[in-house]
C-alpha cells in the first residue's frame, strides 16, 4: 500500500509539480480577490493539489521510518486551519511549501551515467594464442598465464607483461597523460589502455575483477557511495520545530482557551521561509556561475565548495594545455642552423602518427608557415622514433636509444643541455643528419596563461592548491614551481589520487578536485566537490563531477569559490531573518494580535524577502 502511494506521488515528476503549482497559484489569486463566483472556496484547489501530497508524505515518513520532517508541522497546521474554516491560510501555506520543495528539487541532479560509460570502456574480446593458433574469446574468459596477442589500435584486455614486440601505449585512461608511453619486452601493460602502433604478445597477470579497469570501476562506485548528501536545514531541525510549535500552541490554548490563537501559532510556525532560505540562494548562485561558464550538476555543490580548504588539480589539460609544444631548438654546429634543423625534423615527422611528431610539425608551421619538403623512405621505429630521406639527406629523429642503434654518438655538451630540459619535465627528440648528430628539439606541455593569476586569487580566498598528476616527478615539480604550488604528488595512478584525497579528508580537511581525464573520475567522486573540465574532459570525468567548467577557462575558478562563500553568507542571513520573523510572529499570535490569515500573509511576506535577498546573488561579481 505504502509503495503504491509513493509511486503515485512520484508519478509525473517535476513537470506535474509545476502544473499543480500554477493551477494552485491561480486558485489562490481568485480566492483572495474574489474574481469569480464559484460553488466552492477556490483555495480548496491549492489545499487538494498542494496540501494533500504534503500530508501523505508526512504520514508515509512517520509510518515507515518515524521520520519527523518539516512536512509534519505543515500537515498539522493545514488540518487545524481547515477545521476552523481558514481555508485561504491553509491553501497559502500548502502552496508556499510546495514551491520551496520544487525549488529544492530543481537544484538537485540525479543523473549518474559515468559508471555505465566506464563499464563500456572495458574490453570485450581478447586474442589468445593456444596451440600455435590465435583464438578470439571474450575478455572475461581470459585466465592468468594465458598468452595474448594485441594488435595496433586495440584496447589491452587484461593486465600483463609484454613477452615480445615493441609498441607505444596510450595510458590516458589510467594516468591522464596524453603522450603515449613506449613499451618493450618485460614492461607491464594495464587493461583499458590502448595499443597504438606495434603488435606484441603478452602474458596475462591480472584478469577479471582484478584488472586495472575493473578496479577503477569499483573505485568510482565506492567513492560515490561514501559521499554524504546534505540534509535540508528545515528537515534537520524539524523535530525541534514540531515540538516547539505544538508546545506553544497547546500552552496558548490552555491559558487563553482560544483555539484560533493556537491555529495561528501553527500557521506562522510553518518553516516556509526556512525551507526557501537555502534553495533560493543556491538557485541564484547557480544562475550566477552559469554566466561564468560553469554547469552545476549537484544542487548542494556550491554549499560544499564554500567550506573547502584545499583544491587538488590534475596537471595535464587542467593547469596546462594538454598538448606538447616545441619550447627549445638546439643545433650542435654551424653547418645546420636552428631553422634548418627544425625544418628537417618536421619534414621527417610529417608522416608520423605519434603525438610528439604531430607537435613538431604543428610548431614549425605555426612559426614559419612554409611548406615542408616531402619525406621519402619514411620508416617508423616503434618506441624509438622515425627515419626518412629529406631532400637527399638521411634524417633520424627520436630518442637516445635510436641514436645508439644508428651508431650516432652524442657529445657531452648535447647530453648536458638535453638533461637540463629533461629535468624541467621536457621530452627531447634527438636529430641526426647523414649519420652525424645535428641537435635536438625539446617539447613541453605549457602552462595555461591564466593559471598563475588564478592560483594567487585562490590563495587570497584562503584555499591552498595541491597538484595530483600522473606525470613524472620532474615535469610535476617544474609546473608547480611556475605556479607556486607547494603540495605536489607525482606519478599518481587513479588509486593513488583517490588515496591522497582520502588522506586529506581523514585529516578533517575539505578538498575539491579538478580534473579532466577518466583517471580522475574516482577522485572527482570522492572529493567533497568534483569539478571537471568540460571542453577537453572525458564524458566519464564530467559525469563523475558535481560541477563542469564548460569552456575550460580556469581563470573563472576564483569567482566560483568566492561566489560559493558569498552564497553561504546569504543563506545564513536568510536563516537568521526567517527564524527571527517566526518567533516574533508566534509572540504576536500568542497575544491575539495576529489571526490565521494575517499571520500567514506576514509569515509568507518573510518568504518573499528571503527570495529577494537571494536574488541579489544573480548579479554578484568577484573582484580580486
Amino acid at each position: 500500500m505504502v509503495e503504491r502511494l509513493e509511486w503515485f506521488l512520484e508519478l509525473g515528476g517535476m513537470k506535474k509539480d509545476i502544473v499543480l503549482l500554477v493551477i494552485s497559484g491561480i486558485a489562490l489569486v481568485v480566492s483572495i480577490f474574489d474574481l469569480w463566483s464559484l460553488p466552492f472556496e477556490p483555495a480548496w484547489v491549492a489545499i487538494v493539489l498542494c496540501g494533500v501530497p504534503i500530508i501523505l508524505e508526512a504520514c508515509i515518513g512517520l509510518i515507515t521510518k518515524f521520520d519527523i520532517k518539516a512536512d509534519v508541522l505543515v500537515s498539522i497546521a493545514l488540518v487545524a486551519a481547515v477545521i476552523i474554516g481558514e481555508d485561504f491560510a491553509a491553501g497559502e501555506v500548502a502552496f508556499i511549501m510546495q514551491l520551496g520543495a520544487l525549488l529544492e528539487e530543481m537544484t538537485v541532479s540525479k543523473a549518474r551515467a559515468g559508471i555505465e560509460k566506464l563499464v563500456r570502456l572495458t574490453p570485450q574480446t581478447a586474442r589468445v594464442l593456444r596451440g600455435g593458433k590465435e583464438e578470439l574469446i571474450e575478455a572475461s574468459h581470459v585466465q592468468v598465464g594465458d598468452i595474448l596477442r594485441v594488435i595496433p589500435g586495440e584496447t589491452i584486455p587484461v593486465d600483463g607483461v609484454i613477452l615480445s614486440g615493441q609498441t607505444s601505449v596510450n595510458q590516458a585512461v589510467m594516468t591522464g597523460e596524453s603522450l603515449p608511453v613506449d613499451k618493450k619486452a618485460g614492461d607491464t601493460v594495464a587493461s583499458g589502455t590502448v595499443n597504438q602502433f606495434g603488435a606484441f604478445t603478452m602474458e596475462a597477470k591480472k584478469v577479471g575483477e582484478d584488472s586495472s579497469i575493473q578496479r577503477m570501476i569499483r573505485l568510482v562506485q565506492s567513492a560515490d557511495a561514501g559521499k554524504a548528501k546534505i540534509v535540508g536545514i528545515a528537515d534537520r531541525w524539524a523535530t525541534w520545530i514540531v515540538v516547539a510549535a505544538l508546545s506553544a500552541a497547546a500552552a496558548t490554548w490552555f491559558v487563553t482557551g482560544e483555539i484560533i490563537r493556537s491555529v495561528t501559532i501553527l500557521v506562522v510556525f510553518c518553516p516556509c521561509a526556512l525551507v526557501l532560505a537555502t534553495p533560493t540562494a543556491i538557485m541564484a548562485g547557480i544562475g550566477n556561475v552559469t554566466k561564468h561558464g560553469f554547469l552545476v550538476r549537484e544542487g548542494d555543490a556550491l554549499e560544499r565548495l564554500a567550506g573547502v580548504s584545499k583544491i587538488a588539480f590534475d596537471k595535464t589539460g587542467t593547469l596546462t594545455y594538454g598538448m606538447p609544444q616545441v619550447t627549445a631548438v638546439w643545433a650542435a654546429g654551424a653547418a645546420i642552423g636552428k631553422e634548418q634543423l627544425y625544418r628537417l625534423a618536421a619534414a621527417a615527422e610529417a608522416s608520423s602518427e605519434h603525438p610528439l611528431g604531430k607537435a613538431v610539425v604543428r610548431g614549425f608551421q605555426q612559426l614559419y608557415g612554409t611548406t615542408l619538403p616531402r619525406a621519402e623512405q619514411f620508416h617508423m621505429i616503434v618506441g624509438s622514433g622515425v627515419t626518412a630521406c629529406i631532400e637527399g639527406k638521411k634524417v633520424c629523429a627520436g630518442n637516445e636509444s635510436l641514436m645508439e642503434a644508428s651508431g650516432i654518438v652524442l657529445s657531452k655538451e648535447a647530453k648536458d643541455r638535453a638533461e637540463k630540459h629533461i629535468a624541467q619535465g621536457s621530452t627531447v627528440i634527438y636529430i641526426a643528419v647523414d649519420s652525424a648528430f645535428a641537435g635536438f628539439l625539446a617539447l613541453t606541455d605549457t602552462v595555461r596563461r591564466e593559471s598563475a593569476a588564478m592560483m594567487q586569487d585562490l590563495t587570497r580566498l584562503g584555499v591552498q592548491p595541491v597538484l595530483l598528476t600522473g606525470d613524472n616527478e620532474n615535469a610535476a615539480k617544474a609546473i608547480a614551481s611556475q605556479l607556486g604550488i607547494q603540495d605536489v604528488h607525482a606519478q599518481c595512478l587513479p588509486e593513488d589520487k583517490l588515496r591522497h584525497i582520502r588522506d586529506y579528508q581523514n585529516r578533517q580537511e575539505r578538498i575539491c578536485m579538478i580534473g579532466d581525464g577518466i583517471n580522475d573520475a574516482p577522485s572527482l567522486k570522492q572529493s567533497d566537490v568534483g569539478i571537471a573540465m568540460g571542453g577537453i574532459g572525458s564524458d566519464i570525468a564530467i559525469d563523475a563531477a558535481d560541477i563542469v567548467l564548460v569552456d575550460d577557462e580556469v581563470k573563472e575558478l576564483p569567482h566560483l569559490v568566492a561566489l560559493s562563500k558569498r552564497m553561504m553568507f546569504t543563506i545564513k542571513c536568510n536563516l537568521t531573518f526567517s527564524m527571527t520573523l517566526n518567533f516574533i510572529a508566534v509572540a504576536l499570535a500568542m497575544f491575539g494580535i495576529l489571526n490565521p490569515v494575517v499571520g500567514a500573509l506576514v509569515h509568507n511576506a518573510g518568504s518573499v524577502i528571503v527570495i529577494v535577498n537571494s536574488a541579489f546573488l544573480l548579479k554578484w561579481n568577484y573582484n580580486s
